[in-house]
C-alpha cells in the first residue's frame, strides 16, 4: 500500500488527517508506555528508558516508514545495545562506573562516540536503520544499561512495544508490516 507525503515528506497514513495521527499517536504512544510503566513497576525492572519514546512516535505516527518495522526496530535496538557492549569492552569500560556516577571522562567519550558511530554504519549496511537505537546505544555506552539483566529487560521492552503496536494498527486496520518494511 503506497503512502502518500506530508508537507515535510514523511509517509502518512491514507485516509487519516493530520488531526486523526496526532490523536492516534498521543492516545497510543500514551497507553503503550503506560503499559510499560506498569510492567516496570510489577517487575521492578527497567521498561521504560529514553529511547522508546521516539520508538513509540515512529510506531505511531509514521507505521508505514521503513524505520518503524518490527524488523527493523527490533534489530535496530539489538544492534545498537551490542555495540554499545562493544565500544564499552574496547575501552575497558565494562565493569566501570557510568557516565552519571563520575562525569564523561575521555575514554567514556570515545566509547559513545564508537558506539554512535559502529550503530549507524551497522543500520545502514544492514538495511536495518531506525534512529532511537542511536539513543539505546549511547544509554549502554555511557554505562546506564549495562548488566546481562538490563540488557535482557532493554530488549524484552523492545519487543512488548512492537507487539503492542502491532495489535493496536491490526485493530485499527492500519497497514503496518508484519515483520519487515514494505520494499
Amino acid at each position: 500500500m503506497s503512502s502518500r507525503s506530508g508537507e515535510d515528506g514523511d509517509p502518512r497514513v491514507p485516509g487519516r488527517t493530520r488531526s486523526q495521527e496526532a490523536l492516534f499517536a498521543f492516545v497510543f504512544g500514551f497507553i503503550s508506555i503506560g503499559v510499560m510503566g506498569a510492567v516496570a513497576y510489577a517487575a521492578e525492572a527497567p521498561f521504560i528508558f529514553p529511547s522508546l519514546g521516539p520508538t513509540a512516535f515512529l510506531l505511531f505516527h509514521r507505521p508505514t516508514a521503513s524505520a518503524a518495522s518490527p524488523r527493523n526496530t527490533i534489530e535496530g535496538h539489538v544492534i545498537g545495545a551490542l555495540s554499545g557492549v562493544a565500544a564499552l569492552a574496547v575501552c575497558g569500560l565494562l565493569d566501570a562506573p557510568s557516565a552519571l556516577e563520575v562525569g564523561v571522562t575521555p575514554l567514556r567519550a570515545v566509547a559513545a562516540g564508537a558506539s554512535l558511530g559502529l550503530t549507524s554504519g551497522l543500520m545502514i549496511l544492514t538495511r536495518r536503520g531506525h534512529p532511537p537505537a542511536g539513543a539505546t546505544t549511547l544509554i549502554v555506552s555511557l554505562g546506564l544499561m549495562t548488566s546481562a539483566a538490563h540488557l535482557g529487560v532493554l530488549f524484552a521492552a523492545v519487543v512488548l512495544l512492537v507487539l503492542q503496536a502491532s495489535l493496536i494498527h491490526w485493530i485499527a486496520g492500519t497497514s503496518y508490516p508484519r515483520w519487515a518494511p514494505a520494499e
